[in-house]
């Protein structure tokens, strides 16, 4: 149990706005072309399509060869905010021309496949602009996302991972990849980055 100033701040109150906002969002579906920046593995731009239904984990619909995140396409945070968690208030930062606020987050639940993590809203537009989570288990990954000003949901994001002990948190659709594990053991760059760009949205909103 936490005491003190954390017990009296549970939750920010611009960060349970726009969860608001992203809970509203029952149904999705987009197509997405996905490029893999990473000195092991070399990856043509590849196209899917995806659905999300409220409570279940985002499906891929693609006649390619694909790799994605296996965190970090939680388009919504649904999974980031599974269980009870509390916000830490870090104060202001200013990122590309933009002061967002900064929130530590703090799972309370030992559930939690999270650590921790730590949040930039952009709180004039009400979005999530940069999650940095920590893991227990699937170790630590970076998202940056871009977002039309009116729009809930981003038309880019940027998954950078860590590769640590040759442990790579990619998912692979498809069987004719090869990953060079002598590369990854012997790079001096120990990070991956998958861009995503999200086009053709269908929305359902349920409030």
């Amino acid at each position: 149990m936490f005491m003190g100033t954390l017990q009296a701040q549970d939750i920010d109150k611009d960060l349970l706005r726009i969860k608001q906002h992203m809970d509203d969002v029952s149904y999705f579906t987009a197509d997405i072309i996905v490029d893999v920046t990473a000195p092991f593995i070399n990856m043509p731009t590849k196209t899917a399509s995806i659905a999300y239904n409220r409570g279940e984990k985002i499906k891929f619909k693609t006649e390619d060869f694909l790799i994605f995140p296996k965190r970090g396409l939680d388009f919504t945070f649904s999974e980031l905010f599974e269980h009870p968690f509390i916000s830490v208030d870090r104060g202001f930062e200013l990122i590309d021309d933009k002061n967002l606020k900064v929130l530590s987050i703090i799972p309370k639940d030992d559930k939690a496949d999270m650590a921790m993590a730590t949040l930039y809203l952009d709180i004039e537009n009400d979005h999530i602009v940069v999650s940095k989570i920590t893991t227990k288990n699937q170790g630590s990954y970076t998202l940056k996302m871009q977002y039309n000003a009116a729009e809930i949901l981003p038309y880019h994001m940027e998954v950078s991972f860590a590769i640590e002990n040759l442990k790579i948190p990619l998912n692979f659709m498809g069987n004719d990849t090869k990953i060079d594990r002598k590369a990854i053991k012997n790079t001096q760059t120990n990070t991956g980055i998958v861009k995503i760009q999200i086009k053709n949205y269908d929305i359902t909103i349920t409030r």
